[in-house]
């Protein structure tokens, strides 16, 4: 453990914030990177990217809204430079499963002169409970152009111990850490999980691609998100993505958490109750 604190960008986020609690729990001093921080991070502002990296032992990278967002691999390509050039030593990336864009920023990460580690995840359990999802599982009706495509979903909590293991322990650098849960399920199956959690009657239903990207605009996403969503999931989720890996098992040499468990503990905060 170092006095210089450990940056984490994106520290408002899904796996950013249970980060920052991680770390501060373990005595470690944190440097939050958002846009409300103080001194502020913006990917949009280069000019606020020095400020945050002076000083710092290591840090975390999550790219927001995905590495899939063309002109990602630019952004991420001047940051670790400019992160090499302040003596930043361990550098930590968010990458995506399937992902071409995602690989191409890994590539650009994996270089001699740092200590480098990549978790690379696909699809949260979260994003049921604090993402895009939300609102349909309230509303009793998951809409998605999914299909009987299974896919290993991931507990965000289990991306924060990998992510902080690789921020703060010896052993994890040059190690590019697949994550996934312990079993393949279908978006339908997924939903029926929730569903028996809660004690709700909640469906999923399957949609064209076109009438949810058309969805999503209607309802006001900002076109990178629309665009984001569409690309998951007519192109991410053709089945890539459908197997199981060994991330969680080698980076902390436990097992990953499965989604019934996310599920009943989820739904015991009663994010999912209706208001009354």
């Amino acid at each position: 453990m170092t006095d210089s604190p450990i940056l984490v960008l994106g520290s408002n986020g899904k796996t950013g914030r249970r980060i920052v609690q991680r770390l501060t729990e373990k005595g470690h001093a944190v440097r939050n990177g958002s846009r409300q921080t103080e001194p502020p991070f913006d990917w949009g502002k280069p000019s606020t990217w020095d400020a945050v990296l002076q000083g710092v032992s290591a840090a975390y990278i999550t790219y927001a809204p995905d590495l899939a967002i063309p002109g990602a691999a630019d952004a991420i390509g001047t940051f670790v430079q400019r992160a090499v050039d302040e003596g930043v030593p361990r550098l930590v990336l968010l990458s995506g499963r399937g992902e071409e864009e995602a690989q191409r920023c890994e590539r650009i990460i994996q270089r001699e002169d740092i200590q480098w580690t990549v978790v690379r995840a696909s699809w949260f359990n979260q994003n049921f409970s604090e993402g895009a999802f939300l609102d349909m599982v309230l509303d009793g009706e998951i809409a998605l152009p999914a299909g009987e495509v299974e896919e290993p979903f991931i507990d965000v909590d289990d991306i924060a111990d990998v992510a902080v293991a690789a921020l703060t322990e010896e052993g994890h650098g040059g190690q590019i850490y697949e994550v996934t849960g312990p079993r393949l399920l279908t978006f339908a199956a997924a939903v029926e999980e929730i569903a028996r959690a809660t004690g709700r009657p909640i469906r999923y239903t399957q949609v064209p691609s076109e009438a949810f990207a058309a969805g999503l605009g209607k309802a006001g996403l900002p076109r990178d998100i629309v665009w984001l969503m569409n690309y998951l999931f007519s192109t991410v989720l053709d089945g890539r993505n459908a197997q199981l890996s060994d991330g969680v098992r080698r980076a902390l040499g436990r097992e990953p958490r499965d989604f019934s468990e996310y599920a009943r503990r989820t739904a015991a905060t009663h994010v999912w109750r209706l208001a009354s």
